[in-house]
């Protein structure tokens, strides 16, 4: 690590975007992690990707752009669970529609 935060954007594609549950999910995942985890929508403050509330602010519906920045120890690991994380919510959708 080099002390350089690690970031990465993700736009959200799901039709129902970042609701309860994933952001849920998204949460437990980012707290297994000791970096920091902070989350912004372009043009907004970041948030603390470990807060509910704070997600829950960003209003990421479908097609919203965020941005994840991870900063600590295991931040390559955090980051790319994260992300992965994100880019499969789609696929929730389309079980649940099933």
């Amino acid at each position: 690590m080099n002390g350089q935060p690690l970031r990465s954007k993700v736009r959200i594609i799901n039709a129902l975007g970042l609701h309860m549950r994933p952001m849920q999910g998204f949460v437990e995942l980012a707290s297994k992690f000791q970096s920091r985890v902070a989350v912004a929508k372009e043009g907004e403050q970041p948030v603390d990707g470990k807060s509910p509330w704070g997600l829950l602010s960003l209003r990421a519906e479908q097609g919203t752009e965020l941005t994840l920045e991870v900063e600590g120890p295991d931040q390559q690991e955090a980051l790319d669970a994260l992300v992965v994380f994100l880019n499969e919510l789609i696929k929730e959708d389309e079980e649940a529609s099933e």
